[in-house]
């Protein structure tokens, strides 16, 4: 239960009301539709003069439109109601160290369109890069009517400012990507981090999480992200930095973070800690005269993982490695936050038979209260830093209002 700060309040006024069933309308539509005006009325328990005082405003803002008419054996034949997917139009861009991701989805988080740029490593120069490949692709798919542009970053997003705080995999520190964005489109831009964007996703179009109010999702790329839903909100903190797991030292000896700490989770258990390791032990092995395969400088780590199919012993090492310390951190959070969920996302999940027994036998050992967390991988091919972006915008007009 929340407790009333009576020195920063907001009264329920009727707007307030309003401005809920409105969202739970939508929402309904949204995830029932085709559906009549009367199973809203129905379902929501409004009166249904409510619904279709709610329905008409929906559909003059054309966010709704009227399909076909349905059959009853008298009285007068209900139109269902659907979502014009001519509005609904998202952009997502999932930044990452490398490339960069431009997609356009609809409210169902159905991918229309995607592109590529790399990402430049100065932020100046790929606001501007960003900025035009936006616009080239709004002109490219100009029949889509956007409603704004969601952003999944590889950092921390003030919660006030909406600047990106501190991204260390990208080298980049207070930037504003959100006014230039804007300026560029016309186009309201939301901003998160990408491990936040991955829990909201879950929230929002999660198949293995109906009715659970908590969860961690764990984003294991170049480096850890976690994103913490406790009774069913995402926790920011005051600022929007909280949560950042994935910079706990777990060895104050250990290797320099680009965070500039010590021994952090990233260091052991990312996909570029997995790669630097497969570097270094194929270097061993070659001195050792054991190892023939040869290694480039630019190995990536879905290079790692295919390796590791094919049989070479050191890939496969690199990667029980990298299950190891991924445990390690799970077993943390298990502790710390006991949540009914913990969601896995990235590329290692492509090799979930070989490293979810290590991940689990780990958790087992160090953390006793670990069989009450269910453990999932989410689907790579699925995308949930791009699905997150759409639901950065979603929240927008289908989750419940802030009030006090």
């Amino acid at each position: 239960m929340r407790k009333i700060d009576l020195t920063s309040f907001q009264v329920a006024t009727s707007e307030t009301a309003r401005d809920i069933n409105r969202r739970i309308v939508l929402d309904l539509i949204r995830t029932r539709q085709p559906i009549s005006r009367a199973d809203l009325a129905r379902h929501s328990g409004l009166q249904r003069s409510t619904v279709s005082v709610i329905t008409e405003q929906l559909i003059t803002q054309r966010w709704v439109i009227e399909g076909a008419t349905g059959h009853q054996p008298r009285g007068r034949k209900p139109r269902f109601l659907q979502f014009n997917s001519e509005r609904a139009g998202i952009i997502g861009i999932n930044v990452r160290p490398v490339i960069t991701t431009i997609a356009s989805a609809d409210l169902h988080a159905r991918f229309l369109a995607q592109e590529q740029i790399r990402t430049a490593s100065d932020p100046d120069v790929f606001i501007k890069d960003l900025s035009n490949r936006v616009r080239l692709f709004m002109k490219a798919h100009s029949h889509i009517s956007y409603e704004g542009i969601g952003i999944s970053l590889p950092g921390r997003v003030d919660n006030i400012t909406q600047r990106l705080v501190f991204a260390p995999n990208l080298g980049w520190r207070d930037v504003d990507l959100k006014t230039p964005l804007e300026r560029a489109t016309n186009l309201p831009v939301e901003l998160e981090n990408a491990a936040n964007a991955c829990a909201l996703s879950e929230i929002w179009f999660g198949k293995n999480i109906e009715g659970i109010s908590d969860l961690v999702a764990v984003t294991v790329s170049e480096g850890i992200g976690t994103g913490i839903v406790a009774n069913g909100q995402l926790m920011r903190g005051p600022t929007g930095v909280a949560g950042e797991f994935g910079h706990v030292s777990i060895n104050e000896s250990g290797p320099v973070c680009k965070c500039g700490n010590r021994g952090c989770w990233e260091v052991y258990a990312s996909n570029s800690a997995a790669v630097d390791y497969y570097f270094q032990a194929a270097a061993g092995a070659r001195r050792d005269k054991r190892h023939e395969q040869t290694v480039t400088s630019d190995l990536t780590f879905d290079d790692l993982l295919r390796l590791a199919e094919q049989g070479d012993d050191k890939a496969g090492e690199a990667l029980d490695r990298m299950a190891h310390y991924i445990g390690i951190g799970i077993a943390m959070l298990t502790t710390a936050l006991a949540p009914s969920v913990i969601v896995i996302i990235g590329e290692v999940t492509r090799a979930w038979e070989r490293v979810e027994p290590i991940i689990k036998r780990v958790v087992a050992e160090r953390s006793p209260g670990q069989a009450m967390t269910r453990l999932v991988p989410a689907d790579d091919a699925a995308q949930p830093r791009l699905r997150g972006t759409v639901a950065l915008l979603l929240q927008k007009h289908f989750g419940a209002p802030t009030i006090a």
